[in-house]
């Protein structure tokens, strides 16, 4: 099973490809229906690597182009290396007119280093996976196979998971893996891997062989000598694993036919069997290609003829001889050009394992004699022997200056790997171990996959061997990791604990202080303390990025305490710096208070702002604001009413993101907010009540309060009035902890209507009292619009002509501010409270609100606002007789194809277009009849159709 492909038959060294005709045509299948990604899993020597070779042979016959990289146990620096090694191995064979590489991947191919931009390492992995992705994409159909991912590097598990969130339509991604060899069980890429919309998935795990594939592999290498007791043994011998199968036949295959040949093979229990196959091949190889054998076990990684024959102190000719008879063997084989190492990992443990202590010692010196003279000596090797000799100096000197290299070449993969060694390294000195602490730390915050990052920065804060002064640092990457990607309100205890252990009032607290200004659990007043520690801390300091990080603070701070926005300060801030870290600070600035301000009502102002910061975010490498302003931009257009794609948008910005709470949350409230406006009530609860409980423990600012807001407007709507004045009550009461009435993003107006619907009059009264207090002076015209709104439900039952007067008001406001579905809210209030008072205004309030609707495509809020005119005699009833339609659906039965399409039930129909179950269903069996399709198919039906 593990023999080259196209290599078989009985008079051959290689071996037939038996038992696993069904796994390669689901694997071929899989990967030529791209895009997709394919694992293929298995224990060690169950054939993994053939199955994938024999699917790549068919799949490139079939005009697909197939890369091939592996990872290993001891890898030198190189950024992404596996991914790299498939793509140099596929560039000989790519036609003329494909555009060559992009300037990043191009240098990485072709000295080892990747041209970037500045911006560190993150940006690197940005720019070199849209360089990858770019390559990929052009080649047309093809399969990149990435071979052992148990052995993944950080960097590249970062690289496969962003690829794999955005791959190109013609690529399919086959990775294989051991899971035995998955720390703690959890795969080396997770499960999110499987998960990404628009993507297929398949996970091959590989059996052993049953015993007639035994028979039929035995039968194809030893023709008449595969006597059924022979198979028998072999069998069980092997438990069915082709590795230690192959091993025997190949000890076989180089002895004359003897009858006691199952005979042997008994004797031997089977959990020796593959230690005693190598060592009987061993022994029948000349002295000269057993000393390459055992050279090439104790290097451990695929190397060159010259370095294996130099460590078996061998002259090149000999040498090159030994190898040869080694490679006859198939002891060894050709990873790549004069590479050279055994066929697999467990062969090469068994004749590691087999070599005396003595003998093992001295390959270990003679290769570190040998990759030492090497320009560059390979450092990661060069620290593996000397590990192994127990000269502890010499490994940790080797490895810190591995360490050096990875970084300085943009490998934080091994970079990563390494410094963990050190750290598990008991008895590391003090120094050493901060060192190593402080390096990893900044990587594994800068990683892709949040859980994974946030667990290892609590392991490296688990050593009680650190200064407090480093864990204290590390602890505010830990801190700002939370914050930053899960917005998770236990980052400020973490950052808390920081300022302690650096020391307070210290530049290196810096960090953490300025973090803690925005705890909004301890108020106004705490977050002024933390500023102005923070401004006497870098108070003469040379550290200009930190400097624009206190500056960008501070107008934060200015915005989110609700003092007048610092318009002129934010027009001086450095756009064109030329330090980078200044202008990051700059790109934060004008989020956090585009940001803000949008809460604030703000929208155009908060629009350019938020721009202007993606624009910097992106020519600096700030992949933080980026990812945040990309998320508010979005916000934006479900606030302007543009609601056409941005489902599909949110959903392609959360598969890119899946750790990000707050894009989790605002695809929440974006999706929530046109589920309730198209009449899916079902579908809005769920995403709101679910949203809710997670913003109201982990969530801070207008996200929580707009959350709790469409939880409350969705129970109201379905006429759960006590359950939505209980959920408001909850929600208001956080708002009114941290001091948020300028940021409670509609739950004012909701909890008011929520209250009056449940007879609690008082707390309406008393709830609108309180805000109006609060908002005295403050420029916030989204929350003045909501106080319009909530003054007027209050005024509807006794003064509808000073009800009008408010909604009115509240409608002008929105339509200044810029948000088209709330502007038609308030029309709608408008028309309520004028009906019994004054019809023509009534109904051209109640006009203008059910044409902004239908703009909108908010299907309920239409329905409600005609069922109000017909209800108040605000428009003229429909004329006797209906206009026939014939097979063309009518408007209303179109409104119910477009409900069905979004998979609204019959009573979601009925409450969203208010009319009668019997009518829901008389339409209904209609639109199925008139589009000759099905439920389920109704919106492939409605698409073909216009």
């Amino acid at each position: 099973m593990n023999g080259e492909p196209g290599r078989s038959g009985a008079g051959s060294r290689g071996f037939r490809f038996v038992g696993r005709d069904a796994e390669q045509r689901r694997l071929r299948t899989a990967a030529a229906h791209p895009p997709g990604v394919v694992i293929v899993e298995g224990e060690a020597g169950i054939g993994k690597s053939r199955l994938v070779r024999e699917a790549a042979a068919q799949l490139g016959e079939d005009g697909r182009r197939v890369l091939i990289g592996a990872c290993h146990p001891l890898r030198e620096p190189l950024p992404y290396g596996p991914v790299v090694d498939a793509v140099r191995r596929a560039l000989p064979g790519l036609p003329a007119g494909l555009p060559p590489p992009a300037p990043a991947l191009a240098s990485l191919l072709l000295d080892g280093g990747p041209a970037a931009p500045e911006g560190g390492p993150k940006s690197r992995r940005l720019h070199l996976l849209h360089a990858v992705r770019e390559f990929l994409a052009a080649l047309g159909p093809a399969v990149l196979v990435v071979e052992d991912v148990h052995w993944i590097d950080d960097g590249t598990r970062d690289l496969l998971l962003l690829l794999a969130r955005d791959l190109p339509d013609g690529l399919s991604l086959v990775l294989t893996q051991r899971p035995e060899d998955h720390p703690g069980g959890v795969p080396a890429l997770g499960t999110a891997l499987l998960r990404q919309p628009g993507t297929g998935a398949l996970v091959l795990s590989l059996d052993r062989l049953a015993e007639s594939d035994v028979r039929d592999l035995t039968r194809s290498v030893l023709g008449e000598r595969a006597t059924s007791d022979l198979v028998a043994a072999l069998h069980r011998r092997g438990e069915g694993l082709p590795l230690v199968v192959e091993e025997d036949l190949l000890t076989l295959l180089a002895q004359p036919g003897r009858a006691d040949d199952a005979a042997r093979l008994r004797e031997a229990d089977v959990p020796r069997s593959l230690r005693e196959a190598v060592a009987e091949r061993l022994l029948r190889l000349p002295a000269d290609a057993a000393a390459v054998a055992e050279a090439a076990a104790a290097l451990a990684a695929p190397s060159a003829e010259a370095v294996i024959g130099a460590v078996a102190g061998l002259d090149e000719e000999r040498g090159a001889a030994g190898l040869v008879e080694a490679l006859h063997a198939s002891v060894l084989r050709e990873y790549g050009p004069d590479r050279y190492a055994f066929r697999h990992v467990l062969a090469r443990q068994a004749v590691y394992e087999r070599t005396p202590g003595p003998v093992r010692r001295r390959l270990h010196r003679q290769a570190l004699r040998v990759l030492a003279e090497l320009d560059p000596p390979p450092l990661v090797q060069i620290a593996h022997h000397a590990r192994a000799l127990g000269d502890r100096p010499h490994w940790q000197r080797s490895t810190e200056a591995a360490v050096h290299q990875a970084l300085a070449l943009g490998d934080t993969g091994t970079a990563a790997a390494l410094l963990r060694q050190l750290l598990a390294e008991p008895g590391l000195d003090s120094e050493a171990r901060a060192r190593a602490a402080r390096s990893l730390a900044p990587i594994a915050a800068q990683g892709v996959d949040f859980y994974a990052n946030a667990v290892a920065l609590r392991a490296i804060l688990a050593d009680r061997q650190l200064p407090p002064a480093v864990r204290g640092e590390i602890r505010t990457g830990l801190g700002s990791l939370l914050l930053n990607q899960a917005a998770d309100r236990e980052g400020m205890a973490e950052l808390a604990r920081a300022v302690e252990e650096i020391g307070p009032d210290t530049v290196a607290a810096v960090p953490a202080m300025l973090a803690l200004v925005f705890d909004e659990r301890q108020g106004p007043e705490s977050a002024e303390r933390w500023i102005e520690r923070a401004e006497r801390a870098v108070r003469g300091s040379n550290d200009r990025p930190l400097a624009a990080d206190v500056r960008a603070t501070r107008l934060t701070l200015a915005v989110t305490v609700g003092r007048p926005v610092p318009w002129e300060e934010l027009d001086r801030i450095p756009r064109g710096d030329p330090d980078p870290g200044v202008v990051r600070q700059t790109a934060r600035a004008l989020y956090n208070v585009g940001e803000n301000v949008l809460d604030y009502g703000h929208d155009r102002r908060a629009a350019a702002l938020v721009a202007e910061a993606l624009e910097l975010a992106r020519r600096t490498s700030f992949p933080a604001v980026e990812l945040h302003a990309e998320v508010t931009l979005l916000r934006l257009e479900v606030l302007a009413g543009r609601w056409e794609g941005l489902p599909e948008r949110f959903e392609a910005l959360a598969a890119a993101h899946p750790d990000s709470l707050v894009v989790a949350a605002e695809r929440t409230i974006a999706s929530g907010t046109l589920a309730l406006a198209r009449g899916l009530s079902a579908q809005a609860v769920d995403v709101f009540d679910q949203a809710a409980v997670t913003t109201s423990e982990r969530l801070m600012g207008g996200l929580s309060g707009r959350t709790a807001a469409g939880a409350v407007a969705v129970r109201a709507a379905r006429g759960e009035h006590r359950e939505a004045w209980e959920s408001a009550r909850a929600a208001l009461a956080a708002v009114r902890q941290a001091g948020h009435w300028m940021r409670a993003g509609g739950l004012v107006p909701a909890g008011v209507a929520a209250a009056l619907a449940c007879g609690e009059r008082a707390a309406a009264e008393e709830l609108t009292a309180e805000v109006t207090a609060a908002l005295d002076g403050r420029d916030a015209p989204a929350a003045a619009a909501e106080l319009h709104t909530a003054r007027g439900l209050l005024a509807e039952a006794d003064a509808p002509r000073r009800a009008a007067a408010e909604h009115h008001a509240a409608r002008l406001a929105w339509q200044e501010i810029g948000r088209p579905y709330e502007t038609a809210r308030a029309a709608e209030a408008e028309a309520r409270a004028l009906a019994g008072a004054d019809r023509v205004a009534a109904a051209a309030a109640l006009a203008f609100a059910a044409a902004a609707y239908a703009g909108l495509g908010a299907t309920a809020d239409l329905a409600r606002a005609r069922a109000l005119g017909q209800e108040r005699g605000l428009r003229p009833k429909s004329s006797p007789g209906r206009r026939g339609y014939g097979s063309r659906l009518s408007p209303r039965e179109r409104e119910v194809a477009e409900l069905l399409a979004r998979r609204a039930t019959n009573q979601e129909i009925a409450t969203a277009l208010v009319l009668s179950p019997r009518t829901v269903e008389h339409h209904v069996a209609n639109v199925l009849k008139k589009l000759a399709t099905t439920r389920e198919a109704v919106a492939a039906a409605l698409r073909a159709a216009s």
